[in-house]
């Protein structure tokens, strides 16, 4: 088996049990807090229906108009300002799933607008990536030549630690932001802003949602918007880093094993059908039970058997 059929074979393993590890691990931290959370909520409601006398189906209303009512606390969300968030979330595939469009014309268009936008952007974002890299290398290569360094070239260890740093710091800056603006810790912050730019966007907690900010705090959009999509592109050069390294390394294995392949075919000699290895055994492409004569191999007139039993015969010239 090749190499390569050997490292998709292990990637897909390796990915499978960490997904179960994954599971485990979730389930441990949080079925507990789950259920917690799930006897409380069932107390208060107990609560409310009996302190006001709800019936169940009015119950249920409400809570659907709570519910629905959730995404207008930060003001209307289709004027362009929060359609423009929207968009973003969109082509960028965070898809916090805050506001979602309610009739069939919206949905249709977001359909056919992520189609176009999600490659437009996955080109841009990699683009900029390899611009962010490039410009890295620079700054490296000027730093170590400054220093006198024997080596001055820009190593992909070197590249992987400078934009390793700047995510870090783009994250620790947007938490603080985050953390001032929407009255959330620093570490719920943090952990916004790693979910936002590694487009996982569960929603949970959605900048922008609260006080009317889509209208009322237009610095804030701003800035929001801005640290997505330059986020996202500090990410993309990061991710650009990793998946060079995955293809290098396989691109090598490819060609090892081609070099072998070509290397074998040296050692041998194709004859009609059959291969002669350079140590003298015979490969036969035909299987029949028939012996032909093929060629002369010396002046001896030594013939080859092109049959499975792989004989030498010898022919008497007579003059």
């Amino acid at each position: 088996m090749k190499k390569q059929n050997v490292r998709t074979l292990s990637l897909i393993v390796c990915t499978f049990t960490y997904l179960l590890i994954g599971a485990a691990v979730f389930d441990a931290l949080e079925s507990k807090t789950e259920n917690q959370r799930k006897v409380v909520l069932q107390e208060i409601q107990a609560i409310v229906r009996r302190k006001y006398n709800i019936s169940d189906e009015d119950f249920r209303i409400m809570e659907t108009v709570v519910l629905k009512s959730e995404p207008h606390r930060a003001g209307q969300q289709w004027k362009f300002t929060g359609a423009f968030y929207y968009a973003t979330t969109v082509l960028t595939t965070i898809g916090y799933g805050h506001s979602t469009p309610s009739t069939i014309a919206g949905k249709l268009f977001t359909m056919c607008y992520a189609m176009i936008g999600i490659p437009l952007g996955l080109v841009m974002f990699q683009s900029i990536g390899e611009r962010v890299n490039r410009l890295s290398s620079v700054i490296i290569r000027s730093v170590k030549s400054s220093l006198h360094c024997r080596q001055t070239s820009a190593s992909e260890l070197d590249l992987i630690c400078v934009v390793t740093t700047l995510s870090s710091l783009t994250i620790a800056g947007g938490a603080a932001a985050f953390s001032r603006y929407e009255g959330w810790s620093y570490f719920d912050s943090v952990y916004y802003c790693f979910i936002t730019l590694t487009t996982i966007g569960f929603g949970d907690m959605v900048a922008l949602q609260k006080d009317n900010a889509l209208s009322k705090k237009p610095e804030y959009v701003m800035f929001a918007l801005i640290f997505i999509l330059f986020g996202l592109a500090i990410v993309a050069a990061s991710l650009n880093l990793l998946v060079l390294r995955f293809v290098t390394m396989n691109t090598e294995d490819e060609r090892r094993d081609e070099a072998q392949a070509m290397q074998a075919l040296a050692g041998a000699v194709r004859l009609e059908g059959d291969v002669i290895t350079a140590n003298g055994s015979i490969l036969s492409g035909q299987m029949g039970h028939h012996c032909t004569e093929t060629t002369s191999l010396d002046a001896d007139d030594t013939s080859v058997c092109s049959c499975h039993c792989g004989c030498f015969t010898s022919n008497s010239r007579h003059r």
